[in-house]
């Protein structure tokens, strides 16, 4: 009978430092950093009001990081960041095993507001500071090529002529030999095959108006964030 390794189906006691599990030079290891030592999260934290009465509340440090870690790592479901937070070593690490729900992930992100520019123009200033912003030419990803934002809008309505009634049924040709019906099956499938396409381009075009306004925001934040201190007027 071949041999094989031993599996370990009781209890084991695995020591867990969550210190060592962040290893320095890594993206966890910055975010980190940045998040304790250089961000202002004053606008957080005074949402807040449960000084003497209520229920404590997550740090809404800890939050950030748990949302920032999940999507540089593709995952936007709050559900699945939950999933992370309770499996995934790393998470536990980072979030120091709080375990959020997922409702509050979803809420926590769906609240920040105006305070996602604050934070982001923290971090082009953070940027500048570390001379990772050259200040010689500021481009958006994009590729010259014909694409669905340029396509006409597909909820334009139009005006059309009013229809022709049909003649009285005495003058119409009753004759099957000389009218020709489609199948009802190819009827059925070319409403559908219309319906899925125009429910498809008004996605996409739901879709490119949604990144056109994030790009949009992002490029003013970064100007405005980039632009050196006015001076102050003389006085009189």
């Amino acid at each position: 009978m071949p041999r094989y390794k031993p599996v370990h189906k009781g209890l084991k006691l695995l020591p867990v430092d969550f210190d060592k599990q962040v290893q320095p030079g890594s993206f966890e290891h910055a975010l980190c950093y940045l998040v304790d030592n250089e961000l202002d999260l004053a606008g957080f934290h005074a949402r807040h009001k449960n000084d003497r009465e209520g229920a404590s509340a997550f740090d809404p440090a800890v939050l950030l990081k748990i949302i920032l870690l999940a999507y540089s790592r593709g995952i936007v479901s709050s559900r699945k960041i939950e999933a992370a937070c309770r499996e995934n070593v790393l998470f536990i690490a980072v979030s120091g095993d709080s375990q959020p729900h997922f409702t509050t992930l979803a809420a926590f992100v769906s609240e920040m507001g105006d305070l996602t520019a604050k934070l982001f123009a923290q971090v082009l200033v953070l940027c500048d500071r570390q001379g990772l912003i050259g200040r010689e030419m500021f481009a958006i990803d994009g590729v010259k090529l014909p694409s669905n934002a340029t396509k006409p809008s597909p909820t334009r309505f139009t005006t059309s002529a009013p229809r022709k009634r049909n003649p009285p049924y005495s003058n119409r040709q009753t004759s099957t030999s000389t009218r020709r019906k489609r199948p009802a099956s190819a009827r059925r499938a070319k409403r559908s095959t219309a319906t899925a396409r125009t429910a498809c381009s008004t996605a996409i075009w739901r879709s490119n108006s949604r990144a056109r306004n994030r790009i949009a925001n992002l490029a003013r934040y970064a100007r405005n964030a980039c632009a050196p201190p006015k001076r102050p007027l003389p006085a009189r």
